[in-house]
């Protein structure tokens, strides 16, 4: 995918070769070309001209709060934080009710273990986007981290009412209810993030401390074995291949 949005890029900002001539029509029948022009600009690092590539895709105003927030979303998905948390602000400064906005500084402070700004910001998107479920999940998260076990429960089940479908509040459950010395409806949480996620190498890792937990050592054990062939699967896919 890189080398042929690397090849497009090079035809949309104007260094024309006989390549990118070759290329150019495979990219871009396959993707809106303002979208495309946005991550060529950005990986230009041309980010003006990003936002407004991409605010042209999306129909809404360059300099709106929208467009900012977009550019900012593009930027962290880039591994970019910093400079999308500068985008989330200036769309902040323009709109301060703008949602999603402070989750998106609320991730990247997470992202930098600043668990105390992660948390300010998360409590202010929950004032402005209430019903927005991955949010809790990562309250949840934070309040974790803090050792705000109670706190933690309440957003994660707040996470769960509003999403049934998301693995993750599931597994942050289990660890919470292990933290409260409640193994065996911890091992309820975790059999349902089992099901929905079977290869999950942290739910059998929870699983076997579970099942430890109430006695249950046979089911500790085939939990911590699949544990165990599961990391070491993943890091059979990561070794280079020659």
């Amino acid at each position: 995918m890189w080398k042929v949005t690397a090849i497009a890029c090079a035809y949309l900002l104007g260094a024309i070769h006989v390549e990118a001539l070759q290329a150019r029509t495979i990219h871009l029948a396959n993707a809106d070309s303002n979208y495309v022009l946005g991550l060529c600009y950005m990986n230009a690092q041309r980010y003006d001209d990003a936002r407004a590539a991409f605010a042209a895709e999306f129909q809404v105003p360059a300099d709106s709060a929208p467009a900012y927030l977009f550019l900012g979303t593009m930027l962290q998905h880039a591994n970019l934080p910093e400079l999308a948390a500068d985008q989330a602000r200036k769309a902040l400064q323009i709109s301060p009710t703008l949602p999603l906005a402070h989750f998106m500084l609320g991730e990247i402070y997470l992202f930098k273990s600043d668990v105390n700004h992660a948390m300010e910001e998360f409590e202010q998107e929950r004032r402005l986007n209430p019903t927005y479920a991955p949010l809790y999940d990562r309250l949840g998260d934070v309040y974790t981290r803090v050792g705000k076990l109670q706190e933690a429960q309440e957003a994660l089940t707040k996470a769960i009412s509003l999403d049934t479908s998301s693995t993750g509040p599931f597994i942050q459950m289990g660890k919470v209810l292990l933290r409260r010395q409640d193994p065996q409806t911890s091992i309820m949480y975790l059999k349902h993030a089992e099901k929905m996620d079977p290869g999950n190498f942290i739910t059998h890792t929870l699983l076997a401390q579970a099942y430890r937990k109430v006695g249950q050592e046979d089911e500790a054990k085939r939990e911590t074995d699949l544990a165990s062939k599961i990391h070491a699967d993943e890091q059979l896919k990561l070794q280079p291949v020659d």
